[in-house]
């Protein structure tokens, strides 16, 4: 049953990481959100990166919450999988 665990935490952090690395990508080609695609990105990755997004300082045109964000679940996912091992 933990290989299980393990495996679901796994591929649930992958696929958030990739879904911000996606988000970022895709706000250079349409910032609008206008594809169906940006906006599923969107939808998906925003309650994630809002909460960071409204504790970071405001830094310029820059937004670093996606960094953060990716990091946050790199530790989280870490943390996870060594308690249920």
């Amino acid at each position: 049953m933990s290989g299980f665990l393990v495996s679901f935490v796994s591929i649930l952090f992958t696929v958030l990481f990739y879904a911000i690395l996606g988000r970022v990508l895709a706000s250079w080609i349409d910032p609008q959100a206008n594809f169906p695609v940006t906006r599923f990105l969107h939808e998906i990755t925003e309650p994630i990166l809002g909460p960071i997004r409204s504790i970071m300082p405001n830094i310029g045109m820059f937004d670093f919450s996606p960094i953060v964000a990716m990091l946050v679940l790199q530790l989280l996912e870490r943390l996870i999988i060594s308690a249920i091992r």
